[in-house]
């Protein structure tokens, strides 16, 4: 503990007959405003806050198109965009203007007034039949929160409530005590933007980043991901797959080119070493020395999930692959997967480019792709 020296009197001398420190210090005691007198004290405790809007982008919307419809879209003070709306100053209304500048729908041209940004000029008045959705999705990935988790699914079904809530705690730090919250106004928003389709029970989130982001390029995609990531030569990636077609062909017409992409030699346990009488070996050596793995789930192939076995003892990050969700078991789930589905006429092309980025995000943080963390119920 730091104490105020100042408080205290020299051994030598008495207290001065009039101390005005201690005075004032028991007249703030007597009123409950007592001076800290350690750095313990100092500092308040942290609350959860709230990175990410705090209400659906639909329900944001309404401050923009009432300035808009009311005012020409004209700046005005905060007050007066509360008198559009219809509502009080309250804390709610500035909650939701909080909000709306998150969604990038309001701005600032100076100091105590707001305007709606061209973005949402675009999403209320819109000049082609395009043009709302794009910009509504633009608004959407431009959220902070929303954004990452966004890009962490896009082109994959969410995974089951209790594998969400934990990733939304551990990997996007939102607090515990607003998870819910947080999960509505994801699943809410992502529904406004048409970016989630439903299919068998699952919410598959649609991946529209070279539409939104600009980002038409898969190599700079792969280029911004791979920057923290070290890859020398040799290091390899082993993949874990059957080797009957169909699933087998995928080797060469797909899972080949994304690991080249990603600057890695693909190695997988051909079924010419079944000659050898020592496939158990080269397996486990393939596992041991890969600096990622990867498994094609489809179909639960019994020797995929043994290689998996293998894989958790060596501790080795691992993308998962599968067209099925129901191939993938539970106590995997928690891990992140790659789902496609072979009646896209794009498929193969879509995954080569989700395969090649997985890799390098695996081998940046590979804690996030391994098999140690038990996940609790």
């Amino acid at each position: 503990m730091i104490i105020d020296k100042t408080d205290i009197p020299p051994n030598d001398t008495k207290p001065p007959a009039v101390s005005s420190k201690k005075s004032r210090k028991k007249r703030r005691k007597r009123k409950g405003r007592t001076r800290p007198t350690s750095e313990t004290e100092i500092i308040k405790p942290v609350s959860s806050q709230a990175a990410y809007p705090r209400h659906s982008i639909d329900k944001c919307l309404r401050i923009p198109r009432a300035i808009i419809e009311q005012n020409a879209g004209k700046d005005c003070t905060e007050s007066e965009a509360a008198g559009f709306v219809g509502v009080g100053m309250s804390g709610d209304f500035r909650l939701e203007l909080s909000s709306c500048k998150k969604f990038s729908l309001l701005e600032r041209p100076e100091t105590g007034r707001i305007q709606p940004t061209e973005l949402a000029k675009k999403i209320v008045r819109p000049q082609n039949p395009d043009e709302e959705l794009k910009s509504l999705r633009q608004s959407i990935i431009n959220a902070p929160c929303i954004s990452e988790v966004y890009s962490h699914y896009r082109g994959e079904n969410l995974p089951d409530e209790l594998f969400f809530r934990n990733a939304l705690i551990d990997k996007f730090r939102i607090p515990e005590d607003k998870i819910s919250e947080f999960t509505d106004i994801f699943i809410g928003s992502l529904l406004a933007g048409k970016l989630i389709e439903e299919r068998e029970g699952k919410k598959r989130v649609l991946d529209i980043t070279e539409e939104v982001l600009g980002v038409s390029d898969p190599e700079q995609r792969r280029k911004a991901l791979g920057k923290d990531v070290k890859i020398t030569s040799g290091d390899t990636c082993f993949v874990m797959m059957p080797f009957a077609s169909p699933i087998g062909d995928y080797y060469s017409k797909v899972y080949e080119t994304a690991i080249r992409k990603a600057g890695l030699v693909p190695v997988r346990a051909d079924i010419e070493i079944f000659a050898t009488g020592k496939i158990i070996n080269q397996i486990w050596r393939g596992i041991s020395n890969a600096k990622v793995l990867l498994a094609e789930l489809t179909n639960r192939n019994p020797n995929v999930f043994y290689e998996l076995g293998l894989a958790h003892a060596a501790g080795k990050p691992v993308v998962l692959v599968s067209s099925n969700q129901e191939d993938v078991p539970f106590d995997l789930q928690h891990i992140r997967v790659i789902y496609y589905d072979i009646h896209d006429p794009f498929w193969g092309n879509k995954l080569i480019e989700k395969v090649a980025e997985n890799i390098l995000s695996a081998i940046k943080t590979p804690d996030e792709a391994k098999f140690e963390r038990a996940v609790s119920g």
